[in-house]
């Protein structure tokens, strides 16, 4: 009984390995088709040759076949040098990681009780963050029978968004989820 228990989570891990493999370009021997569509060094067409012959091409120029398109009929292969491209695709992932900014939701919690001080430093607060070019999300939490109140959260968090109408849009107007209410502020896109 225990032996049919581990086959099928044994069978999965295979398939999962599979998986995970597939998704690497195949170079030199471990491509396992007949005949492949060859693309030289420099981008010209060699036409569809078999697996010996280009294996042989890419060795005389010192470079690796590399297949490009598995899932064509017949599979395109292409003579590089894989080391070099791999280095390449590198650089240019990390190079738009350092250039894309990641946008972060800052949480500001107020309550339907706030006074004039306290909100004007939750209101710095929310500037800072949209200054920044992050979204905010506004939470008003209701304690006790401060819920049958709710509209008084709502007019605080109106209040925070025309307070900082000049720096962001209104993403989600107030909504009463449980025992909070939420609203999300979004900067706004400098040009």
């Amino acid at each position: 009984m225990g032996a049919c228990r581990s086959r099928p989570f044994h069978f999965f891990i295979i398939l999962w390995r599979w998986k995970i493999i597939s998704t690497e370009h195949l170079i030199n021997d471990d491509i396992r088709a007949r005949e492949v569509r060859l693309i030289g060094a420099e981008g010209e067409q060699l036409g569809i040759k078999p697996i010996r012959e280009a294996l042989e091409i890419a060795m005389d120029a010192n470079l690796d076949l590399v297949n490009v398109a598995p899932t064509a009929k017949p599979p395109v292969c292409r003579i590089m040098d894989y080391g070099k491209y791999r280095y390449e695709m590198q650089k240019k992932d990390k190079e738009a990681r350092k250039n894309q900014k990641i946008v972060e939701l800052k949480e500001v919690r107020l309550s339907a009780t706030i006074d004039e001080h306290d909100f004007q430093t939750k209101q710095r607060n929310v500037v800072k963050f949209l200054n920044e070019g992050d979204k905010v999300k506004l939470s008003v939490r209701f304690r006790g029978r401060e819920i049958a109140h709710a509209s008084i959260g709502q007019k605080v968090l109106e209040r925070m968004a025309t307070e900082v109408e000049a720096l962001c849009i209104v993403e989600r107007r107030p909504k009463l989820e449980g025992r909070s209410m939420i609203m999300i502020l979004a900067p706004k896109q400098q040009a």
